[in-house]
């Protein structure tokens, strides 16, 4: 988790922009997301509808920040 929070501030350090970096950057967030749904949240053992509602949250966030990206370029 340490890692992927260092990588997303060196993009940010070293002006990275472009599609590539945005995209990078939500992939990146989705992921430590995910990690934290299922650690830090202890929904691992939980019923798949919590996991899904979660998990969908997520996902339906991440994509409708990239695509809102895409489209204002």
């Amino acid at each position: 988790m340490m890692l992927l929070t260092l990588t997303t501030y060196f993009i940010g350090e070293l002006s990275y922009h472009g599609v590539v970096a945005v995209l990078f950057l939500l992939l990146t967030a989705m992921v430590k997301g995910g990690l934290i749904i299922r650690d830090f949240m202890e929904l691992k053992g939980v019923s798949f509808l919590w996991r899904a509602i979660m998990y969908g949250w997520l996902t339906i966030v991440c994509l409708g920040i990239s695509i809102s990206y895409v489209i204002s370029i």
